[in-house]
């Protein structure tokens, strides 16, 4: 088709652009391109992530969805004019229908930044789209079906969850971790999901300097004169352009940097493109990682001064472990301490255990967040880590990356009193323990042998008998936390091995698993003798176990560089989703209250009996009952808790954190619907009790959103968010979760708890300030 006549038909014939400045018609159709489809052959493939925006020319075309078991349901017919496409484009999530060729088609494929920067920045357009997502999702009649088709899709999905590096344009990636002596870096290229290289340079100013690489797949190494962090990059990108090892032309060629940040304190959960704001918020948290992050930011200062073209991401160890509950990052201290020094437990090895769980529900072909998995990253550093149902819940590490497990040279946990008994009793300094902890403990000072667990293995079966205690010492310590953990999420799914010690030594493994077949963790230990991780998770448990035993590589230079993607395309989509003024979110407060399913209606009520509407709520379709019950625990009661309407297919109850001490049970921060492993209750009605042995739980604070809020407020479903509070005392909430549905009406719900200790007041509004987690 003629430029100007395919510039007149957009004009003319199609809705959404009625009314666009020409200029911009113009570069979007000069930056794409005409894709002609036959009959039965597919546009769009269910389970994609698509990276494009569609508008139909010519022909006709179904959008049709094929469930889990080969039934196939048309939902629309598109005819010439129309466009599709913009839903998975504009949440983020995977196409969860197919796009069929009824007749030949011609169909105009815009790439994703244009339908960014061009389409989606203009205001009539936005709305359109917004209320174009709201009614084809509509047309899957019930959330329940259209989260199950999203379900679907990610099962499907050969990579659900984005390891694979590709992008519309092909890009260069760089990622680089600067610590105090070393200098880590691999580099990605997207045209191929290859890694061009991989290096790390060591003893940074040190006359031993040594630079060892991997290009195109040859291992080598060098020596360094570097001196620091901007020579040690200047060493890095003299190999990467230069010779046989030539990667790149330029460091012009590097299109973004991802940096490994030790410690991102409270304010940062997630990765974030480094801005002037992010490096002062790095430098602040330097106060509680002297040691780490002032390193960090003389790698990024360094990296950005010789990549300037290039976007520079910040991807925080610590961000993964920002979900602990209080009272798992709380230490027995005056809370002062934490109120107003910040000490308290924040984990590191986010980034790995993060992407093990992760490559973990890949192999299980089960949702992430439906999995409860404890990751054991074990190598020099060392530290595991509970995730329930995708969050971190609990992990040894502590304020500092000390804490904990034994290590190669670090002690772990101990006694505080053996700090003032060496300084008071022994002369010992601070720099004197900081040494003797970090340097000279853990593997090193048991054994007395190596920092190193495959030498003190060896030692052990020289038959050194301190090389052979320190073993059992630090399986000990796993297989106790093991336990631990199974205990804090009332249940386990998969166990992870990964790291140095983790992926490379099967009798770690085997100390660490013994004993625990009461657990349902039961080793096969020919598997485990001759298992090879290098091409894949593999599963080392015996075939009937209950709980699956996984040895998984760390691979934490391609999640960083995953989150350098994610970070990127989410700041640009916010970008556009975000310029114009956002409609203040009410705040509601949630009493305790209680969703029953119909067999418990009767239970509770009598034969026959139909909950009875008192009032109706914000949500549509939703109502407080007449109906109350008294919610009956170990320790006590609670009376008079409304029942909520309508009837649900799983009885749940909601509480808060007061009503669970005074009850005497201890149910989990859960979304609503997510109730394994929860405990239960005896609830009492006017005609009988039910008696439950779950679905008990304390509801997560979330903002109800419909389609068109969420993209006026750039966020997604299923992201966290922080939303800040206005009034005369202004706060701000952590941890919200965004629920986006057609159905739903702008509302925030917090609990009773949460109102009272924060004032808030009738009539209470708030705005999203910042974006926690992309889920």
């Amino acid at each position: 088709m003629d430029h100007s006549v395919l510039l007149d038909f957009l004009l003319t014939r199609v809705e959404l652009f009625a009314g666009f400045p020409r200029d911009n018609l113009e570069r979007m159709i000069a930056g794409s391109r005409i894709g002609t489809f036959e009959p039965h052959e597919a546009i769009i493939e269910f389970g994609e992530e698509n990276r494009s925006f569609f508008v139909l020319i010519d022909g006709e075309a179904e959008v049709a969805v094929t469930d889990d078991r080969g039934d196939t349901r048309r939902l629309a017919l598109l005819r010439r004019g129309d466009f599709f496409g913009e839903i998975s484009l504009m949440t983020g999530d995977r196409t969860i229908a197919d796009v069929i060729g009824v007749t030949r088609c011609a169909v105009l494929c815009v790439p994703d930044h244009l339908f960014i920067s061009i389409v989606a920045s203009h205001p009539p357009a936005l709305r359109l789209l917004g209320r174009s997502i709201t009614a084809r999702s509509v047309s899957f009649t019930e959330r329940s079906a259209l989260k199950e088709l999203a379900a679907s899709a990610e099962r499907r999905s050969a990579d659900p969850y984005g390891f694979r590096l590709t992008t519309e344009k092909p890009l260069k990636i760089l990622v680089v971790n600067c610590g105090s002596s070393s200098l880590k870096y691999a580099l990605f290229d997207t045209a191929d999901d290859s890694v061009a290289a991989t290096g790390v340079i060591d003893n940074i100013g040190l006359p031993n300097g040594n630079h060892r690489f991997t290009v195109h797949a040859v291992r080598n190494e060098r020596p360094s004169t570097a001196n620091n962090c901007i020579e040690a990059i200047t060493d890095m990108i003299a190999l990467l352009s230069a010779g046989d090892n030539r990667c790149i032309q330029s460091p012009e060629e590097i299109n973004c940097v991802g940096h490994r940040v030790a410690h991102g304190g409270d304010r940062f959960t997630d990765s974030v493109v480094i801005t002037d704001a992010v490096i002062a918020g790095i430098e602040d948290a330097s106060r509680l990682a002297p040691l780490h992050n002032p390193v960090n930011l003389q790698g990024i200062r360094a990296a950005q001064r010789a990549f300037p073209s290039a976007h520079h991401v910040a991807v925080f160890d610590t961000a993964f472990h920002h979900t602990l509950p209080p009272y798992a990052f709380l230490y027995g201290l005056p809370y002062e301490l934490y109120d107003k020094k910040h000490i308290r437990r924040y984990g590191f090895h986010g980034t790995s255990h993060r992407y093990v769980g992760l490559r973990a529900a890949q192999f299980l072909k089960r949702p992430f967040n439906s999995l409860e998995i404890i990751s054991c990253h074990l190598g020099n550093g060392a530290s595991m880590c509970a995730i329930d149902h995708g969050r971190s819940v609990d992990t040894t590490m502590g304020l500092t990356p000390t804490a904990g497990l034994i290590m190669g040279s670090r002690c772990g946990d101990i006694d505080p009193g053996i700090v003032t008994h060496l300084q008071i009793a022994e002369g010992y300094t601070a720099a004197d323990c900081e040494r003797l902890f970090n340097k000279e403990s853990g593997l090193l000072g048991l054994s007395g042998v190596s920092s190193d667990m495959r030498a003190v293995e060896a030692a052990a079966d020289a038959g050194v008998n301190r090389a052979l205690l320190a073993v059992k010492c630090f399986g000990y310590q796993v297989r106790k936390t093991i336990g631990a953990y199974v205990a804090a999420m009332q249940g386990l799914d998969a166990v992870i091995f990964t790291g140095g010690i983790g992926q490379g030594s099967a009798g770690v493994r085997n100390y660490c698993c013994q004993g625990l077949e009461c657990m349902g963790i039961r080793i096969d230990e020919a598997k485990n003798r001759t298992t090879d991780c290098s091409d894949g998770p593999c599963d080392i448990s015996v075939d009937d176990a209950p709980v699956r035993i996984l040895v998984i590589a760390a691979d934490e230079e391609r999640m960083i560089a995953r989150e350098t993607l994610r970070a990127l395309r989410t700041e640009q989509i916010t970008a556009a989703f975000t310029a114009g003024a956002k409609e203040p979110i009410p705040i509601e407060v949630s009493a305790h209250h209680v969703h029953l399913n119909a067999p418990h209606v009767e239970a509770l009520f009598g034969a026959g009996h139909t909950l009875t509407p008192q009032s109706g709520l914000s949500q549509p379709g939703q109502f407080a009952c007449k109906e109350q019950l008294t919610l009956v625990g170990p320790k006590g009661s609670v009376e008079r808790v409304r029942v909520l309407g309508p009837a649900r297919k799983e009885t749940q109850v909601e509480i808060s954190m007061t009503e669970q001490f005074k009850l005497g049970i201890h149910p989990p921060i859960r979304e609503s619907g997510d109730l394994d492993n929860t405990p239960g209750v005896t609830l009492q009605g006017s005609a009988g009790e039910v008696i439950l042995d779950h679905g008990v739980i304390c509801a997560m604070r979330h903002i109800h959103m419909s389609p068109l809020d969420a993209l006026n407020y750039g966020v997604r479903d299923g992201y966290v968010v922080r939303v800040r509070i206005e009034g005369d005392r202004e706060l701000v909430f952590g941890d919200v979760l965004v629920r986006v549905n057609p159905a739903y009406t702008l509302a925030m719900h917090i609990d009773t708890d949460e109102a009272n200790a924060a004032h808030i007041a009738a009539g209470a509004t708030g705005v999203i300030e910042e974006i926690q987690e992309r889920r």
